[in-house]
């Protein structure tokens, strides 16, 4: 199950030509598909695209009338492969992942799909993960554009801007045969706004009719000495009709006068925030009019040397908006320049941040530093733009930094992953630390504070191989640890084969949750739920006794840290040989949560017996020790300042925020700490014997407490 239903909002899919579409950037590109003719979409859920498969998942049957192919692939290789079916038919097809992430393990199709190149439309959608927000290393696609040369767009931050991409980059890639990646930023993909429906299109070719009229051509087949000619392609007449399409089509965009002393270049996604950053200096109004000229490249790649030289012509400097590193747009206009003969100063990365997010209030110090320097009477008599510094840099707000203590992203309240790594504290504190290689997913948490576990990552379902140089004799075991996401992804393979494969005497543990936890709750493979539309229920365990993992242990109930450490303890002492393969399984608690709050307030609602658990701590036996927290993390275990004169340490509590599920109990269980935790039921809609029972438990504590009270010593 997915972390949102897009049921109601995919109706909207129907709308028709001339009809008004209102919602996010990820429907209007789902929206600007169907209206496009595309006979195919596939793709691997990542942040920020995971809502577009999401949505596309619900629009089934939006797809089936049109006769639209939808795939969840199992990654982004497969997705990628997808793409081959518009390499010999007119097909236009349409695949989206995490980029640059989800782009570097589809690297070797792309590069294969760019070289023989394309006769239907075949776009890429990419969600580019890049700056603060970002999950990933700080890379751009821009990269991988130009080593494959496929061609990259970057439409401007609303919705007419992101639909019209759709269409104009499939039209771009038939008219140049050649794939074309369409790079839509976070922001462009959560941004709200609304455009003028078209009539969805049935393909225009069918994947049906593919099937049974196969074509052949061994020119286009990726093998010497066609490569060598499909090279020569690339340069001699797919360059030249993309430059063609993208001059003659308009697809770039100019705004401001026609004529001035400066101008500012700017990839289409940085448009909003450099409007944004003009209005803070007097230069633009609400609605965009600026009184600097603008030149947006929608298409990034290939530039239209072109189009650059007019836009430089007769001006005294030019600002290149590029985010990112490093700076490939400001050194490919430097050229044009300098093939021009022209004599524009050319600004760039020398006022502006050299990496990191490019907003608005960095961009309005970084153009303002430009004009004041190259047409400073164009900032004439203004008021200051914003500036925060005299706020973040006073006394006052600095010392927060001393005192509000920092908060890591950690496991979410009731995570199953939590147990596991404090039953992986305690081993460590009997076998001493284990050099410990980390995946992608939400278990990467565990190398943050309280646990401090994990020392590297190397890509989804890449654990196990990280451990392999470590297959050298030694007292000490390596241990990986990934995800079933990973594991179904890349894992099975790369991971645990290579294990097997090698002889690795490590101990790979795979934290089955039951889901693509961190990319949003999809179902895997090994997902428990039905699922009508996709093959569910396969097992992890009979996957790695399969592929020839011999020692293999599953625990049902990662709660249960007792047996959690016993089995890793094991693991890590066995001398059988070839890896040690753990795989521990629990529902993740964030989506049995989705699943299960529903139900139960539609069953309060209705009147009917239920029972919640919550779990507490008797503040008369806690020590305030903390061990505990120390060993679990949950944030509904915090502390709280008790009224005994005689305790100086804050006590354990449990907040409201609890689910029950029992780790802090287990825990310090487990670790023999001590026995302040208690479980609680909370009962809706109690039936008559509950509150008899009530009643008497009522009675003999109340007894037993005025009992105490007659005993207790009194000094006058």
């Amino acid at each position: 199950m997915a972390e949102r239903s897009f049921a109601k909002e995919v109706q909207d899919l129907r709308l028709t030509e001339g009809e008004i579409f209102r919602g996010e950037g990820i429907l209007a590109l789902t929206k600007a598909l169907l209206q496009s003719g595309v006979a195919y979409v596939a793709g691997y859920q990542g942040s920020p695209i995971s809502h577009l498969m999401d949505v596309l998942a619900d629009a089934k049957d939006v797809l089936d009338e049109l006769g639209v192919h939808f795939e969840s692939s199992a990654s982004e290789a497969a997705a990628a492969a997808t793409l081959s079916a518009s390499v010999m038919y007119p097909l236009r097809g349409a695949v989206t992942w995490k980029s640059t992430a989800g782009t570097n393990v589809a690297s070797d199709a792309l590069t294969n799909l760019a070289s023989s190149g394309v006769n239907g439309g075949a776009l890429i959608i990419l969600g580019e993960d890049y700056g603060e927000g970002s999950s990933i290393p700080q890379e751009r696609s821009h990269a991988f554009a130009m080593k494959s040369q496929i061609w990259l767009l970057d439409p401007r931050p609303n919705l007419e801007s992101i639909v019209k991409s759709v269409e104009d980059g499939f039209a771009l890639s038939e008219a140049s045969h050649t794939p074309v990646m369409l790079q839509v930023r976070i922001r462009a993909c959560h941004v709200h706004g609304h455009f003028i429906a078209k009539a969805n299109k049935p393909p225009a070719f069918m994947l049906r009719e593919a099937l049974e009229r196969p074509l052949r051509d061994v020119d286009r087949v990726v093998l010497p000495p066609a490569s060598m000619l499909q090279d020569r392609q690339k340069l001699q007449q797919r360059w030249p009709a993309a430059v063609e399409y993208i001059r003659t089509h308009r697809l770039n965009e100019f705004f401001g006068p026609a004529q001035g002393d400066v101008g500012i270049i700017l990839q289409g996604g940085m448009y909003n925030s450099v409007i944004r950053a003009l209005q803070y200096l007097g230069l633009a109004d609400a609605y965009g009019e600026t009184s600097v000229p603008l030149y947006v490249l929608n298409v990034t790649y290939p530039l239209v040397d072109g189009e650059v030289a007019a836009f430089c012509a007769g001006k005294r400097a030019v600002l290149m908006v590029e985010e990112g590193h490093p700076a490939y747009l400001e050194q490919a206009v430097g050229m044009v320049l300098r093939q021009h003969g022209l004599s524009a100063t050319l600004a760039g990365k020398d006022v502006l941040p050299l990496g990191g997010d490019y907003t608005a209030a960095v961009l309005t110090k970084g153009i303002d530093t430009f004009l004041a320097a190259h047409a400073r009477p164009l900032l004439g008599n203004r008021a200051p733009p914003p500036n925060a510094d005299a706020v973040l840099m006073a006394p006052e707000v600095k010392e927060l930094a001393t005192v509000v203590p920092p908060r890591p992203a950690g496991f979410c309240i009731g995570c199953p992953e939590r147990p596991i790594f404090a039953a992986m504290k305690l081993v460590e504190k009997e076998l001493g630390p284990h050099h410990i290689s980390s995946d992608i997913g939400c278990h990467l948490f565990s190398i943050l504070p309280p646990f401090n576990l994990g020392g590297t990552t190397m890509g989804y379902g890449l654990a196990g191989a990280s451990a392999s140089a470590f297959n050298v004799p030694a007292g000490k075991k390596p241990i990986s640890v990934l995800g079933d996401g990973g594991f179904w992804h890349n894992g099975l393979t790369s991971s645990v084969g290579n294990a097997v494969f090698n002889k690795q005497d490590q101990v790979i543990l795979i934290v089955d949750n039951f889901y693509s936890a961190a990319t949003g709750g999809q179902d895997i493979l090994s997902s428990r739920a039905t699922n009508d539309t996709r093959s569910t229920k396969h097992s992890i365990v009979q996957a790695v006794k399969g592929i020839g993992a011999g020692w293999v242990r599953q625990i049902e109930r990662t709660y249960d840290v007792g047996r959690m450490r016993d089995t890793l303890k094991a693991a890590l002492t066995s001398t059988e040989p070839g890896p040690k393969v753990i795989v521990a399984s629990s529902e993740c608690m964030l989506n049995r949560q989705r699943r299960e709050k529903p139900l139960f307030n539609r069953a309060v609602k209705d009147g009917r017996r239920m029972v919640k658990e919550r779990f507490g701590v008797d503040e008369d036996v806690c020590t305030g020790d903390h061990a505990c927290i120390r060993l679990s993390g949950c944030p509904s275990l915090s502390v709280k300042e008790t009224d005994d004169p005689l305790r100086d340490d804050p006590v354990a509590s449990i907040d409201n925020s609890c689910v029950g599920c029992g780790n802090c109990g287990e825990v310090a269980e487990a670790a023999v700490l001590c026995p302040s935790f208690y479980r609680a039921e909370i009962i809706h809609n109690p039936s008559l014997r509950d509150r008899l029972l009530s009643r008497v438990r009522s009675a003999v504590i109340g007894f037993l407490q005025r009992r105490r009270d007659r005993r207790r010593i009194v000094f006058g």
